[in-house]
């Protein structure tokens, strides 16, 4: 359905992807975020691999060029993203002990144990600057 050959509209097989393929793959995403970052990868190619089927870009255009062309974020940055709106949901939900997961204090820098909500904090990766990057110079382009 997402290859080259496949009849779909790039629109249809990204809305595809959001729909049915990303959530699987980010299941869980605030706790999940601070996973081994080989993992992360993992998923990132994963994305990748989707991107350049579905748009049936050859092996030399860069990966950054594909997500801001298709509009999909890393999945670091996805992760990121629903991490925060978590937290943010669960800080004013009713239920009290979902606000006392929310509200702890972050262990010491030097510390070794990572917490979920600490990837709210982490720089982003190479991929992540790269696509914002670009897609900041491509929304300066379109404003002028």
């Amino acid at each position: 359905m997402i290859g080259k050959k496949s009849k779909m509209s790039l629109r249809n097989k990204c809305t595809l992807y959001k729909v049915c393929i990303r959530p699987v793959m980010t299941y869980a995403a605030p706790v999940f975020a601070h996973a081994n970052p080989k993992a992360l990868y993992q998923l990132q190619v994963l994305q990748n691999n989707f991107c350049r089927r579905a748009s049936g870009a050859p092996w030399y255009v860069r990966n950054d060029i594909l997500h801001r062309d298709l509009e999909l974020p890393t999945i670091s940055k996805y992760m990121q993203d629903m991490s925060k709106k978590f937290f943010d949901t669960a800080a004013n939900h009713p239920n009290p002990l979902l606000q006392t997961a929310v509200s702890y204090e972050p262990p010491p820098p030097h510390h070794f144990i990572r917490r979920p909500r600490n990837v709210l904090s982490d720089p982003p990766d190479e991929l992540t600057a790269e696509v914002e990057r670009l897609t900041n110079i491509n929304k300066d382009m379109t404003e002028l």
